[in-house]
């Protein structure tokens, strides 16, 4: 999959949440290649805020042959605080849409995002998770998945060495061990270097 077709993909996704006023932040390996080192990937994550009562229009406001929406599968990630997909048909890229937790670090996370151009887009920036909780969800996630991920840990290894200089090692700190991957943080800033 060429970045520009996850750019297109991603940015009529986007667009949409912008015209219906719906806060978002990229993340996933989007938001790693934006931290750290660029890499391949066949999916995009973005944490939006739910917009209960509002999925209908938000699933009718993209074009049917372009993009496949479904309002009762959004509908059920509110309830459940999970996740939905928007498959982009051009491209059969796939953006996981996840619905914001309500526990503090996701609540924190979601309101320290930052702006930051994506795949060239040169005339239009995306909300963006921070470098800082890139690395705890990551950590997160190789945890979740029995630390076997090298593609996480790689992730994780990009982030933190081009970040290092700029990284809020307090905030990381604390989070970490909130969130019990202290452990995993101290080796991931052995392993890196930093």
């Amino acid at each position: 999959m060429a970045a520009s077709e996850l750019g297109v993909a991603l940015r009529g996704v986007i667009e949409v949440m912008d015209f219906l006023g719906i806060r978002y932040a990229v993340g996933g390996s989007v938001a790693s290649s934006v931290h750290g080192v660029p890499r391949y990937t066949v999916d995009a994550d973005v944490t939006v805020e739910p917009f209960p009562g509002r999925e209908s229009v938000f699933a009718g406001s993209f074009n049917p042959a372009e993009y496949y929406v479904d309002a009762g599968m959004i509908r059920e990630a509110f309830r459940l605080e999970s996740s939905f997909n928007i498959i982009d048909l051009r491209s059969v890229f796939k953006i996981d849409v996840f619905v914001k937790k309500s526990r503090p670090f996701d609540r924190t996370a979601f309101d320290r995002r930052v702006t930051s151009p994506l795949f060239g887009i040169a005339d239009r920036k995306f909300d963006v998770v921070s470098a800082e909780d890139m690395i705890l969800l990551k950590l997160e996630w190789y945890r979740l998945g029995n630390e076997i991920s090298d593609r996480q840990w790689h992730d994780i290894q990009g982030v933190l060495k081009v970040q290092a200089e700029r990284l809020d090692r307090d905030y990381l700190a604390h989070w970490a061990a909130e969130l019990g991957v202290a452990d995993l943080l101290d080796k991931a800033i052995a392993e890196a270097g930093v």
